[in-house]
């Protein structure tokens, strides 16, 4: 019979998946401070005795690793490392039933909206006062500001909607409050993040109001930087763009997944645009904001993609060269619309596609990136590794776009601080420096 540990009450928070998650964790976590609970955030020593696993069910591969995590603890607990193992999140949200059937020793299953009964199980009280306060989990430089939950897209191979429901934005004086808040402990730089910022808006002010949300948002003092991530390209209000251009503490930079061009695919993923559409929109783009940075993402292997269309694909980013780009491959996922399809690409062709598309990329950075050599940057610095420093132009957003990096053992920066550093080497996914 396993017995219980000899820990005092720590509880850990595992946050998988995207920034929402790790947002939701944050809140969580400042939840349970508030009511006076231990919390720490993925324990290097895993010697909480309550684990909450926050998961991801997006795709595959995210599904694959969350189940991994529960069975790791799950095992913990049979060893009497661990007392108890809560899970909740997306994958938990969409397979709950599923998942109480096949992992038992799991204490117990919250969705992504059950915060109050979580913090019940967790015997604590949900404080509705803490209104935008977290306990952070970033650099304490930035953080990420959640503008909406949920998604009212129709997109046939995405799973969100199922796992978070419909669009609900925040209202402006909330966020503003909480970037006042953020900005109050030392943050800098805000990520706005949600499932899609474009939509932003509509549901409280009929109308879509992420350009009132930045205008409102800059006048937060010691906020520097505002970074947009995940917008949509269909429906884009383009007086966003007056806004990033006008407002400095705007950066110059879009997170904006295109997913494909081709008009025939992008018409069965069900997204609202066609190739012409969305080719008018990046040159809107780039003729509103010339040296703006456009992120995007795609998908390779969709059902029924041919060769030919991803030729087309190949096409597109070698003539639009994309300052930041991603590529995934598709993933069958149920009760989607495109569950229905045939999935008719081997996951073989898929990855070969995925590479053919990175190196495209690969290039096309190295070929920007050379181009800053010998120009000065704004960079914000958020680690030391080893003997360098490691940080970030304003094109550039943490973990997934390109590094800035200066000699430790010649120059001492101080982490969190904006400094102007002068580009001497480029390679293609990093930037090599020395203080102006």
């Amino acid at each position: 019979m396993r017995t219980k540990s000899a820990k005092k009450n720590k509880i850990n928070v595992v946050t998988l998946g995207c920034s929402k998650n790790v947002y939701d964790s944050e809140v969580l976590m400042g939840q349970l401070k508030a009511n006076d609970k231990e919390v720490v955030h993925e324990d290097v020593n895993d010697d909480g005795n309550i684990v909450v696993i926050n998961t991801c069910g997006f795709i595959g591969k995210a599904k694959e690793e969350s189940v991994n995590t529960i069975l790791h603890y799950v095992d913990k607990k049979e060893a009497g490392e661990v007392d108890k193992v809560f899970v909740t999140g997306c994958l938990s949200e969409r397979y709950k039933p599923d998942l109480e059937k096949e992992i038992t020793d799991v204490d117990q299953y919250f969705g992504t909206h059950d915060l109050p009964n979580l913090l019940k199980a967790l015997e604590a009280d949900y404080k509705h006062e803490l209104l935008g306060e977290r306990l952070t989990t970033t650099p304490k430089h930035y953080a990420y500001l959640k503008i909406a939950e949920g998604c009212d897209r129709p997109c046939s191979f995405c799973a969100i909607p199922l796992m978070r429901g419909g669009h609900k934005s925040t209202p402006i004086e909330h966020l503003v409050e909480e970037a006042e808040n953020l900005a109050s402990n030392g943050v800098k730089e805000l990520i706005l993040i949600a499932q899609d910022l474009t939509y932003y808006g509509l549901d409280l002010y009929k109308e879509r109001a992420l350009a009132k949300l930045l205008r409102a948002l800059v006048k937060v003092e010691g906020i520097e930087w505002i970074r947009l991530h995940y917008a949509f390209p269909t429906g884009f209000p383009l007086d966003v763009l007056d806004v990033m251009r006008s407002e400095a503490k705007v950066c110059n930079y879009l997170d904006i997944p295109l997913q494909h061009i081709n008009s025939d695919l992008l018409k069965s993923m069900r997204r609202g645009t066609s190739a012409e559409k969305t080719t008018d929109l990046i040159r809107k783009f780039r003729e509103a904001v010339p040296d703006m940075a456009i992120r995007t993402t795609f998908i390779a292997g969709y059902p029924g993609e041919t060769r030919a269309q991803f030729e087309e694909l190949k096409e597109f980013v070698k003539n639009v060269r994309f300052e930041r780009m991603g590529c995934f491959t598709y993933s069958h996922e149920e009760n989607t619309h495109a569950y229905l399809l045939d999935d008719n690409v081997s996951e073989e062709e898929k990855e070969k596609r995925v590479g053919e598309l990175m190196e495209i990329q690969g290039q096309i950075s190295f070929d920007l990136n050379q181009e800053k050599v010998g120009k000065t940057f704004k960079c914000i610095f958020d680690r030391k590794e080893g003997n360098y420093f490691i940080g970030r132009t304003e094109f550039d957003s943490p973990d997934v776009d390109n590094n800035v990096i200066v000699d430790a053992t010649k120059y001492y920066l101080q982490i969190g601080q904006f400094i102007d550093i002068t580009i001497t080497e480029a390679t293609d996914f990093d930037l090599y420096g020395n203080p102006a």
